[in-house]
């Protein structure tokens, strides 16, 4: 279901953007540069935090850190990743295929300033073997994203 969602959401959205379908698992950074032939930071991750009482999705680089400082300044209280559970109830993407598009509840999105290095990064498309290729500008004006600096320095 999760990869119909995204595929209704780029459908409804942004018709131009083709969903990539791997054979094999794309639901880690590693895995995903591979299949991909890109580099790790190319990878668009999501990460699903919990801040007081919100639920919050940060999109990084794929070999980016949080910050957990300029985390906590930025969103005003400490976070914590969400429970596998958690993520799929939540966003309706499972852990290793989650995304900002088509998601499950509406939730804040923010992007990394580490992703306006690439012209194009992958995230995935809700399912652990499905990515887009997407501009960074194109993906947080599509999400409603805030950009913010929020990762340690690569």
């Amino acid at each position: 279901m999760s990869l119909e969602s995204v595929r209704q959401f780029f459908a409804e959205h942004a018709p131009e953007i083709t969903i990539i379908e791997m054979p094999e698992s794309t639901a880690t950074v590693e895995l995903a540069a591979r299949a991909h032939g890109v580099t790790a930071g190319q990878i668009a991750k999501t990460l699903s935090l919990k801040v007081k009482n919100e639920i919050v999705l940060i999109v990084t680089r794929g070999d980016a850190r949080l910050d957990n400082r300029k985390l906590k300044a930025v969103l005003g209280a400490k976070a914590r990743m969400l429970s596998v559970d958690e993520v799929i109830n939540w966003t309706g993407h499972p852990v290793g295929g989650v995304c900002p598009f088509g998601l499950e509840n509406p939730l804040r999105v923010y992007c990394d300033v580490s992703l306006r290095g690439f012209e194009e990064v992958l995230p995935a498309a809700g399912a652990v073997h499905s990515a887009v290729r997407i501009s960074p500008q194109r993906m947080a004006e599509l999400t409603a994203a805030k950009w913010v600096d929020v990762c340690e320095q690569v």
